[in-house]
C-alpha cells in the first residue's frame, strides 16, 4: 500500500467537512482548531469522525480521537494507519 499524501488528506478532509459542516466553502490549514469553525461543536465532531473512518475505512480508538488537538493532528493519524 502506498502512502496518502498530506495534500490528498487534507483535500479530503476539506470536502467532509464542508459536508459535515454544512459550509460552501472552508479554510483549511493544519493548524486549524474546532475553536477556528463555528460550526464545529461536539455533534458535528462525532459526525466528522464517523464521515472520516467511512471515507478512509478504519476505526479511530477513542484516545486517538480525544488525542486530536488541529487537523495537521487528524492528517498525520490517517496517513498513520492507512499507510
Amino acid at each position: 500500500m502506498t502512502a496518502i499524501s498530506s495534500e490528498a488528506v487534507m483535500d479530503s478532509l476539506r470536502e467532509i467537512m464542508i459536508d459535515v459542516f454544512d459550509l460552501d466553502d472552508l479554510a483549511l490549514t493544519l493548524e486549524t482548531t474546532a475553536d477556528d469553525i463555528e460550526e464545529w461543536d461536539s455533534l458535528s465532531h462525532v459526525r466528522l469522525v464517523v464521515a472520516v473512518e467511512r471515507k478512509f475505512g478504519f476505526r479511530f480508538t477513542n484516545s486517538e480521537i480525544e488525542s486530536l488537538k488541529t487537523v495537521g493532528d487528524l492528517v498525520r493519524l490517517i496517513q498513520s494507519k492507512a499507510g
